[in-house]
């Protein structure tokens, strides 16, 4: 490309700006300087002289006077002609005040007595010339400091509107006034003072040229101290420096006219009016030099450019036909003016096709409004970058195209059309499409994923963390995010996990390892990842799914293969050790006939029997755990049977323990043997007696329950359905946590030796399992134990209002809850439920937990809390804790502890709010509206 050559068209030094704003120079000040110095020196040479006499010329005062107004028009001139540009008030007073000189010489003049007349024109009298003098010389300094007071740098304040007018007012004022002046000296000249007399100056004269002299003195002073100076103002204080000259050598230091004073006065008149003036025609020379120059150096420059943007243009014309994006032009009214080569191959128009056709040609036709407002925008100077948009093509294809639009200039500047730039967009767009659906896919997975999907960097720090992060290790993604996975990671997986990661990242993929997390409230979840390393974007990725319910349902299926593995045997020893109790019950008979008359060997036979009777018991209650023993189930009204027992279990239970029937009126009739029923409560009675050795109460509880299918879930061995339920619970010791899960095992007791065959529930547990039913056992150190026997309600009955009520369905809400809950798998479960009614969860597994998010979240409406729960506080305390903080937030209770059971160990407050474990969706619905609206 041709490279465009600059030509200097500035002079050095360029003095080309105005004098009235061009600040001085040293050589100004210098020359300026040289010439006062001189004009001094002659002014000292000439004071000793100033009065002598000399001989009367009137010819030198006519010359005088004609050479000092046409130099004084002349500099008027040429400062006009500078305010006419500048506009500055300034300039135009002291073109003005030149105007004013100019014209009082010639009044002065044409007074002057000997000149044209022996007594002068217009009327003048023998003071008329004098005071001229005296207002000329003491005018033009006025005019002056007015100048010194309004200029600045920039010429001063600018007189607005034209500046004809104000050079126009400016001549009129100058010519009244020297009428007026010239009327008021000469026609009453008999009002002013006597200045000369008889050829000299009266005293008069004195204080009155003293006062002249002293404005110009004035004048001078202002221009030193009104910086900055220009060079005007320069060459003002030397003419004023000569103005003081003229006053004092022809007014003040002479005698009278025609005297040496008298003339060399007026030569420094003279060449003060000549100092401005000669600047100003020495800078016009200069200025035309420069400007004849300069003329020369454009006409270079011009043909240079003509030459440079003929050869631009002609290689623009290249780039634009062989640019690979369409370049159009059109005019303000949509007509094509401008087609290039790849416009054809974009649209399939040629030039000769598009050209003086409307752009409409390429638009379709729900679009041309848009392209109406495209160029309605270009034509008020607005450039359109990066718009996206569709055009049709010559074959009826829809294209995606990118714009960008720019107004198109004419030479002077005037907007007459547009230029578009469009670009084929089609195939990147699908591809954009394509990839923007692939990401929203991608984090719709990542965000809904039930697994734990993690990304680190290389050096094992978290830098995208799915949100089921919260589900499954109870931290938000913000809390790993930034941070190392040796933070969360178990100490003895830590190795394991970074072999897994080296091995990855040589490019084995799809590992599978399993590897625990901490939890947020500190125990261990165990994961399955799967890992994958990536290198262009250095990343780990690794998907985690939680083993806790595989676990948990592990070890349910392990404890029932446990349980009936130690059933078969029990039953097989059982069965076997009855065969020989059989022969000992059999024989026993016939051998104490034997020795009946001989008493020692009759006890002895006596204790073999009573031994034979208790195996028979215990292989009776081993059978009954192996579900082996006989059964003969009937359909019995379980509140008469509850009742009935009760009553048994006076005398059994001492008066120190309070027996609470707690009966559901409407209770549903179970299919079971009531013997056995009967057995298994006097059991489970016993057992409460020995936690409570001081004393306590029993409460027995009958009530119509559903299993869900949540529930059944996660307890694999129990069929979802109604059941009648048979609560037992006691206000005693409780069992340790880490005994409940051996309780059921036979021949398992805490009791001391002696006390206990640790059959007494393995029993239950085993006749419940043979008539189809399912056993729950709750307990707590120090609150108590309470034992559910849940047993199938009998078939081909009604259906009761009670389950009728139970199947309506319940709305839910969209309010806010808390769930408290210490087991894992229980507060899972129990957030899904609430989500599913359509409120917003959130989940805490301590009291702790809870109050921080209580703290937090202003808008929870409910707090769901379990009653007993491990920490330094239970749910009660946590409720009353929240309600200080919270008055206005509304709590409901749940425990595996049945309600009146709960309620009466004094746990809660009578009426409080309570939904006893298990609990069927409909139940949970209706008291979480019940506690909302409460």
């Amino acid at each position: 490309m041709p490279t465009q050559r600059e030509v200097n068209v500035h002079a050095k030094n360029d003095r080309s700006t105005f004098l009235s704003t061009l600040p001085a120079m040293q050589g100004d000040r210098t020359a300026a300087l040289a010439i006062v110095g001189i004009s001094a020196v002659l002014f000292a040479l000439a004071v000793p002289f100033a009065g002598t006499p000399l001989v009367q010329v009137p010819a030198f005062v006519a010359s005088y006077q004609s050479a000092l107004a046409v130099s004084d028009i002349i500099t008027a001139v040429l400062l006009l002609s500078q305010f006419a540009v500048l506009r500055s008030r300034a300039l135009l007073l002291l073109s003005t005040g030149y105007l004013f000189t100019a014209a009082a010489a010639l009044t002065h003049a044409l007074t002057f007595p000997g000149l044209f007349a022996p007594s002068g024109l217009l009327g003048a009298s023998t003071q008329t010339t004098v005071w001229l003098y005296m207002i000329w010389h003491g005018g033009f300094p006025l005019f002056v400091l007015a100048y010194g007071w309004l200029k600045d740098g920039n010429g001063g304040d600018k007189v607005e509107g034209p500046t004809a007018r104000a050079i126009m007012l400016a001549v009129l004022g100058v010519i009244v006034a020297m009428i007026a002046i010239a009327w008021f000296v000469t026609a009453q000249h008999d009002l002013l003072p006597v200045l000369l007399k008889d050829g000299r100056y009266t005293t008069t004269m004195i204080g009155v040229v003293s006062f002249v002299w002293s404005l110009s003195f004035a004048a001078l002073i202002t221009l030193w101290f009104r910086k900055p100076h220009t060079v005007i103002d320069v060459w003002l204080m030397v003419t004023m420096c000569a103005w003081l000259f003229d006053i004092a050598l022809s007014a003040i230091v002479n005698v009278a006219r025609y005297d040496l004073g008298f003339y060399v006065g007026r030569l420094y008149g003279l060449c003060a009016a000549s100092f401005v003036l000669a600047v100003l025609l020495i800078e016009n020379v200069r200025l035309q030099a420069s400007t004849m120059g300069l003329l020369g150096r454009l006409r270079e420059q011009s043909a240079f450019d003509r030459d440079y943007y003929g050869k631009r243009l002609a290689l623009y014309g290249a780039v634009v036909e062989s640019s690979n994006d369409a370049i159009i032009t059109e005019s303000l009214d949509g007509l094509i003016t401008g087609w290039n080569r790849a416009a054809e191959r974009l649209f399939g128009y040629s030039a000769a096709e598009a050209v003086g056709q409307s752009i409409y040609l390429v638009v379709p036709e729900d679009r041309k409004a848009e392209a109406r407002g495209l160029l309605n925008r270009v034509s008020t100077n607005e450039s359109i970058a990066q718009h996206e948009t569709v055009r049709i093509r010559k074959d009826g294809r829809q294209i995606d195209v990118m714009l960008n639009v720019s107004p198109l200039r004419s030479d002077n500047g005037e907007i007459i059309g547009a230029s578009k730039i469009a670009h084929d967009i089609t195939e990147e767009k699908q591809s954009r499409e394509k990839l923007r659906r692939e990401i929203e896919e991608r984090e719709r997975i990542f965000e809904t994923s039930q697994d734990l999907i993690l990304v680190t960097d290389g050096y094992g720090n978290f830098v995208q963390v799915s949100p089921s992060v919260k589900d499954i290790l109870g931290f938000s993604p913000e809390d790993f995010i930034g941070h190392s996975a040796t933070e969360f990671i178990h100490p003895d997986d830590l190795e394991k996990t970074r072999s897994e990661m080296r091995t990855a990242r040589r490019g084995r993929t799809k590992r599978s390892f399993e590897a625990r997390y901490y939890h947020y409230d500190g125990h261990e979840v165990t994961l399955n990842w799967v890992g994958n390393w990536s290198e262009p974007v250095k990343r780990h990725f690794f998907i985690g799914r939680d083993l806790t319910e595989k676990q948990a349902a592990e070890a349910q299926f392990r404890q029932a293969q446990k349980m009936d593995s130690i059933g078969q045997l029990t039953g097989g020893v059982a069965h076997d050790f009855n065969n020989v109790l059989t022969v000992i019950t059999g024989t026993i008979g016939i051998l104490a006939d034997a020795v009946a008359d001989r008493p020692e060997l009759a006890a002895i036979t006596k204790l073999i029997d009573d031994a034979a009777e208790r195996g028979a018991q215990l292989t009776k209650h081993l059978l009954a755990f192996a579900r082996k023993q006989p059964l003969q189930p009937r359909e019995i009204d379980v509140n008469a049977l509850v009742l009935e027992a009760g009553k048994l279990l006076h005398p059994t239970l001492g008066e120190q323990i309070t027996i609470m029937p707690q009966l559901t009126e409407d209770a549903w009739p179970a299919m079971v043997d009531p013997g056995q029923l009967s057995t298994a409560i006097l059991n489970l009675a016993l057992n409460a007696r020995d936690a409570m050795p001081d004393g306590g109460t029993l409460v027995l509880e009958t009530r119509n329950v559903f299993l869900d299918d949540g529930y059944a879930s996660m307890n694999p061995d129990v069929v979802a359905g109604n059941y009648v339920m048979i609560a037992v619970s006691d206000t005693g010791s409780g069992i340790p946590a880490d005994l409940l899960e051996r309780v059921f095992d036979p021949f398992f007791t805490t009791k001391e030796v002696g006390k206990g065959t640790g059959l007494g529930l393995s029993m239950v547990f085993g006749f419940v399992k043979q008539s189809g039913g399912h056993i729950k056992i709750y307990s707590e150190e120090g609150h108590g134990t309470s034992v559910k026997i849940y047993l199938p309600r009998s078939t081909g009955v009604q259906e009761t209002d009670y389950e009728q009520l139970q199947n309506v369905p319940i709305a839910g809400g969209d309010e806010k809850i808390l769930i408290v809950e210490d087991d894992a798998l229980v507060r899972q479960y129990v957030v899904t439920q609430v989500k599913s009614l359509g409120y917003a969860a959130l989940e805490a597994a301590n009291a702790a937990e809870a109050l921080v998010i209580i703290d937090a979240d202003k808008d929870i409406d409910l707090l769901f809390t379990d009653v007993i729960m491990p920490g330094s506080m239970n749910g009660r305390q946590l409720a009353d804790e929240a309600a200080r903080r919270r008055p206005e937030l509304k709590t409901l209770f749940t425990s595996g502890y049945t309600e009146n059971a709960i309620v009466h160990h004094g746990r809660l407050d009578s009426g409080v709010l309570l939904l006893a474990k298990p609990y069927r969706k409909s139940e949970l619905a209706k008291m979480l509206r019940t506690a909302l609206a409460s």
